[in-house]
């Protein structure tokens, strides 16, 4: 066997690893009269987690950038789910999502906290903050602190972050370049963001009441059309490369699938996860004061939209 055979065939003290898919890691969990938020449900990562999340009994409320791409994705699942328009960038578009759950009157088992934007080539800005640090981090901010109250009492929330967390500016966070003014660059601000997901988990996990849990993941690399703005080169390395390093659709999901409904992690909370295995993530990842930093300056930017 070769060593990449062996380090691919590793399993964790999870019993599962790198090439577990999200259908392993649910096998025999019954989900039946559970409902599990997912945002970015139309495709990649999303559209996996809601097809397997669904299969094993699962109410999905998805949400997309439009209904129609919600509903869309919905349609092919089995089952009877909610299609929800979530557009991250949008704080309007995040406060009627929230809204339109609540008057679901539907309370939350999970919300998996998928979507997301990377390395966009040249800076963009929502609302005068770069745009991967807005969407990634500070639209699913919203959302969550606008349903946390919708939780069950043993209700987990599941962001998905990254190993881009390594790739954040020097500290996790530049707080004094949130707008990217000062400097831009395609991997670090997406880095930063996935250091926000990883710290926002971790600000979460002190918020929530007793029962409740909140937890990153890293999903490992996976050709999806998250990629869409790599560069050329890149893409064709990627490609050619992608047997040796990448993971499937299928075993990407798994981890963020693993930590949503797996029974042996119930009350595991404020942790980094990867390969369905608690990982250390990057010092900074787990320092409490630029999690309360972040958590404090992202109400500030929140209250003044």
């Amino acid at each position: 066997m070769s060593l990449l055979a062996a380090i691919k065939g590793t399993r964790g003290a999870s019993g599962f690893g790198f090439a577990s898919t999200a259908e392993d890691v649910t096998d025999g969990i019954d989900l039946s009269g559970k409902t599990i938020l997912i945002t970015g449900v139309n495709s990649g990562l999303g559209q996996e987690s809601t097809r397997v999340l669904a299969m094993r009994g699962a109410h999905i409320i998805g949400a997309a950038r439009t209904a129609e791409k919600a509903s869309a994705a919905l349609g092919a699942m089995s089952g009877d789910h909610m299609p929800v328009a979530c557009e991250l960038s949008d704080p309007a578009s995040v406060r009627a999502a929230v809204e339109s759950i609540k008057a679901s009157g539907k309370k939350l088992d999970v919300m998996l906290c998928n979507a997301g934007i990377m390395a966009l080539p040249a800076l963009e800005k929502s609302n005068g903050y770069e745009l991967q640090f807005f969407t990634n981090h500070v639209g699913h901010f919203i959302l969550v602190t606008g349903l946390t109250d919708q939780l069950t009492d043993d209700g987990r929330v599941v962001m998905l972050s990254s190993a881009a967390h390594n790739g954040a500016p020097k500290g996790g966070i530049e707080f004094d370049n949130l707008s990217g003014d000062a400097g831009y660059s395609a991997w670090r601000a997406y880095g930063q963001s996935k250091m926000a997901n990883l710290l926002f988990a971790k600000g979460l996990a002190k918020r929530l009441s007793p029962g409740q849990t909140a937890n990153a993941v890293h999903p490992g690399v996976i050709q999806t059309n998250l990629g869409r703005h790599m560069a050329g080169w890149m893409n064709v390395a990627f490609g050619a490369l992608g047997s040796l390093f990448t993971k499937s659709v299928a075993q990407g999901a798994a981890t963020q699938c693993y930590v949503a409904t797996n029974p042996a992690v119930s009350g595991v909370s404020g942790k980094y996860f990867a390969d369905s295995n608690v990982k250390e993530p990057r010092a900074d990842g787990s320092d409490d004061a630029t999690a309360e930093k972040l958590w404090a300056k992202t109400e500030e930017i929140v209250a003044a939209l």
